[in-house]
């Protein structure tokens, strides 16, 4: 059976990070470990005055512990961290625990609509760049590609030529494939663009018309039980996008602080 680590936060309350990754991966069949890099009362958009604590002390003890076990991973899949030191750990989780032909999946949860998150700078930035070039594929928004690329961030009017830009110069760093999420030629599409390194593919659907918090954690971890189930990178992104845009749809008016992806897990495209 397939085993992934994913390492990311406990948002105790907002439906995001492992709390939307692990029941969605374990929906494609796929035994699903974790490794919590900090636990917070709640997400940080939209609440005011949550707790936070940073759990990198424990990190260590923690994969120690299943190295002298033999417990190792088909894949490791990382979302939102909770401080810059915490990519050295993973870059040894994966050296460590990674088997020979595994995968490094990188969400660099870090910024979006232009900003950076609460706590997070240019320093944090250039850490998670420097994860994203180890990896097999990395799931960037435009805010976070950007910023990485330290380049102005663009929110309309650009064209594929820019897409495709963005894409190969974040590859040519070192990641093997791109999945650029929050792409859009047209008001009222929004999609992905998925780079080899030889070609970039594109997947659009209709734009929902209401912004919901956590739908970069549903659509990363779809797309991650999707891959590991033996899609192709392309055919992993359509099913991410259906069932982000399935979970918004089912998601009632006034629940604004998530979207309700447990009534989309049926509709997941296996």
């Amino acid at each position: 059976m397939t085993r992934i680590l994913t390492v990311q936060d406990i948002s105790c309350v907002g439906q995001c990070s492992i709390t939307v990754a692990l029941p969605i991966i374990s929906a494609f069949g796929i035994e699903t470990s974790i490794l919590p890099s900090a636990v917070l009362s709640t997400h940080t958009g939209g609440f005011k005055g949550f707790t936070f604590r940073d759990l990198s002390d424990d990190m260590p003890s923690i994969y120690n512990h299943w190295a002298k076990e033999g417990i190792d991973f088909d894949a490791i899949y990382t979302g939102y961290l909770g401080n810059a030191k915490q990519v050295d750990y993973i870059l040894e989780i994966t050296d460590k625990l990674l088997k020979k032909g595994g995968k490094l999946i990188v969400d660099p949860a870090m910024a979006d609509y232009g900003k950076l998150y609460t706590g997070f700078d240019m320093s944090f930035v250039d850490e998670m760049k420097r994860l994203c070039d180890h990896a097999d594929y990395i799931l960037p928004n435009l805010s976070e590609a950007t910023f990485m690329l330290h380049q102005p961030y663009v929110d309309h009017g650009y064209d594929e030529k820019y897409i495709e830009e963005v894409c190969k110069k974040l590859h040519r760093s070192g990641a093997k494939n791109v999945i650029l999420t929050g792409v859009s030629f047209h008001p009222d599409q929004l999609g992905v663009a998925v780079y080899d390194g030889n070609k970039t593919e594109y997947y659009f659907t209709e734009r929902e018309k209401r912004n919901s918090h956590g739908t970069g954690d549903v659509y990363a971890s779809a797309f991650t039980g999707a891959l590991l189930s033996g899609k192709t990178a392309y055919k992993a992104a359509q099913i991410a996008a259906d069932f982000t845009v399935k979970a918004i749809q089912l998601t009632p008016a006034d629940h604004w602080y998530g979207v309700t992806f447990e009534k989309a897990i049926p509709f997941i495209e296996r």
